[in-house]
């Protein structure tokens, strides 16, 4: 875990030092699917930083998780961007492990991809997180593959 985030401040340094590069989009809206399924709203803050925020839905409760993404490009892949960056959550579950609300701490890593003249984003990511609580801890089990309209 500890390296995760030396991962992510080694590449939020460069990222952030590097000439901002374009997402080809300023904002998305549209699902998300894994286990269950979501809404996600991504709108990029500046040059390569978005806020994503996602509202999971499933029948073992709901689950809202904001990310702080820094995006970078792959060279050659044209629309294709890394990203990777902090976030958290709150949960609201019903399950054999526990009911009741939940916070935790989130980290995505994931790739995104703009399709050239259409109004089409995907991504695809990890989200592991850790959540406080009884019978909480690690979770790795999150992401999702999203779809969006960008505008």
């Amino acid at each position: 875990m500890r390296r995760l985030f030396v991962l992510a401040f080694i590449l939020s340094v460069i990222s952030i030092t590097s000439q901002a590069q374009s997402s080809g989009y300023k904002t998305a809206l549209g699902v998300k699917v894994w286990d269950g399924g979501g809404i996600s709203f991504k709108h990029f803050v500046n040059g390569n930083n978005a806020l994503e925020l996602i509202g999971y839905f499933w029948n073992r409760g709901t689950r809202i998780t904001g990310l702080y993404e820094i995006h970078g490009p792959i060279t050659g892949a044209t629309g294709l961007q890394w990203y990777i960056g902090p976030g958290a959550h709150v949960g609201f579950y019903n399950t054999k492990y526990g009911d009741g609300a939940f916070i935790g701490l989130d980290g995505v890593l994931g790739l995104d991809y703009k399709f050239k003249g259409a109004p089409i984003n995907m991504s695809l990511d990890w989200q592991p997180s850790f959540e406080f609580g009884d019978n909480r801890g690690f979770v790795g089990s999150w992401g999702g593959l999203g779809v969006r309209y960008t505008f």
